[in-house]
């Protein structure tokens, strides 16, 4: 039985996936976890998907598979958690934006406590960001004070992509709506929202050294208040239907 899958949508990630994969893999082989990676090719026209052909056949724990139209990062989550086999399931970037010592902790935290999931926080106290774009980063400290403060939630990194479920725990978040970057913050709403236990710890983050964000801020903004305003409604209107 595997304990922990990673799931990394990948769309022309040419410049950084090689090393994404290769250090997460060195480092939970020597924590002694059953893992694998499930790396999702999202449509790449680069040389993604060639690198990850090569990674395949030295890496035993790497499975590479494609994203079937219609292509997008949260359709590349979404196919990539469909094709997992953990017990837990975990989301990484796959520009090397998050550490894997995070992820260990993240995993010894769901073991250990038993929570559904386990959150990372950024700007929590032991947590770091590494040169993050200023127009991004107060955009998205104020987006997640205001999430915080519509759901009276003292969580204040829901955006944060690095996130660890129970596998019962996505199943319960199920039907998925966000087909874009969204799905981030749709998962955490719904698993807070449906009543489920988790924790919050610090972890830190990169800013990518090679290749181009796919994240746009024009494009992104109103389909994440889509969903936050959809997980809100869930949370007055929906009478606990969806609840835990």
């Amino acid at each position: 039985m595997i304990d922990l899958s990673i799931v990394i949508p990948a769309h022309n990630e040419e410049g950084v996936i090689e090393q994404t994969v290769r250090d997460l893999a060195l480092r939970i082989t020597r924590e002694g976890i059953v893992y694998e990676i499930v790396v999702v090719n999202d449509n790449s026209t680069d040389q993604t998907e060639v690198i990850l052909e090569q990674l395949r056949q030295e890496i035993q724990n790497l499975k590479v598979v494609d994203n079937p139209p219609p292509y997008g990062f949260g359709f590349a989550v979404r196919h990539g958690i469909e094709e997992t086999g953990g017990n837990h399931i975990a989301i990484m970037m796959a520009d090397a934006s998050d550490d894997p010592e995070d992820l260990i902790c993240f995993f010894r935290k769901a073991e250990a406590e038993g929570v559904d999931a386990v959150f990372g926080n950024r700007f929590a106290k032991g947590g770091e960001v590494v040169d993050y774009p200023m127009l991004k980063l107060i955009l998205n400290r104020l987006t997640n004070w205001l999430i915080a403060g519509l759901f009276a939630m003292r969580y204040t990194d829901t955006t944060n992509a690095f996130k660890l479920y129970r596998r019962e725990t996505l199943e319960g978040l199920k039907p998925y709506l966000s087909h874009h970057f969204n799905l981030t913050v749709e998962l955490p709403l719904k698993a807070i929202v449906r009543g489920y236990s988790y924790a919050v710890l610090p972890n830190r983050w990169t800013n990518r050294k090679a290749g181009v964000s796919k994240l746009k801020i024009k494009e992104m903004g109103s389909r994440y208040w889509f969903i936050i305003l959809y997980c809100l409604i869930e949370k007055w209107l929906s009478v606990k239907d969806y609840r835990k």
